[in-house]
């Protein structure tokens, strides 16, 4: 499969999406892409179209048209015909709900499957997931399951953030990690810092960005590993959906 797995759109001070644009450009510039689906349902706060019209804004500048699925007649004929598909952030619980609704989880999962690029940034990168359970979002909807597409055996944390609030009482999230871990002690996270991505291609899995990634597995210490490091191993827990 053919994955850009992005941990956060915008960087304090930075443009939204201008941390990753190189990267969006070369991963579509490479596949010869010129449109892109999107997909806005984690958009709670503002409306699809502004989404769309926001995404757009930025791909367009980079010479590539997003259309999002909400305009689409047919959206799960849209998935089939898409040359890729780009699913944005905010919180995944609503787009997990939404996506459920429309068939959209399993259309896409069949689609990418196939060999259709993928693209997420957040709650984008979220679904491509096993489950959603490893977001950082508020459960402001509740969906069919927590169930996403697998398009990887292994969980991914956006955002992840090592340090801890001054004066805040509360568990770090390397310990709400560590409880997901402890119940499901087979599995392994990724803690995707700001600024970087995981990029799938060619069956090779590999980190790209600014900062190292912490992974992390029941009743083992957590790995720092920099970019270029080799991250196979987090395939080879089961074989990808």
């Amino acid at each position: 499969m053919d994955l850009l797995l992005i941990s956060n759109s915008t960087n304090p001070g930075e443009d939204y999406l201008g941390w990753p644009q190189q990267e969006i450009k070369d991963y579509l510039d490479k596949r010869n892409i010129k449109r892109v689906l999107f997909i806005p349902f984690a958009g709670v706060t503002f409306s699809y179209d502004t989404y769309e019209e926001k995404v757009n804004k930025v791909f367009s500048s980079l010479g590539f048209e997003i259309y999002s699925v909400h305009n689409q007649p047919d959206p799960l004929k849209a998935v089939e015909e898409a040359e890729a598909i780009a699913v944005g952030g905010g919180n995944t619980f609503h787009l997990v709900r939404e996506m459920q609704k429309l068939g959209l989880m399993d259309a896409i999962r069949e689609k990418v499957k196939s060999g259709t690029p993928y693209m997420g940034w957040s709650a984008g990168s979220n679904v491509a997931c096993p489950t959603l359970r490893t977001t950082n979002d508020m459960p402001i909807v509740e969906p069919e399951s927590f169930n996403c597409m697998g398009l990887i055996p292994f969980q991914i944390n956006p955002h992840y953030l090592d340090a801890h609030p001054t004066n805040h009482g509360g568990e770090t999230r390397e310990q709400r990690i560590e409880e997901f871990l402890v119940a499901n002690p087979n599995m392994y996270v990724a803690g995707l810092r700001e600024a970087t991505l995981l990029l799938l291609e060619n069956g090779k899995l590999s980190l790209r960005g600014r900062h190292p990634m912490r992974v992390f597995k029941n009743g083992k210490q957590p790995l720092e590993l920099e970019p270029g490091s080799d991250l196979q191993f987090l395939l080879q827990l089961e074989s990808i959906a």
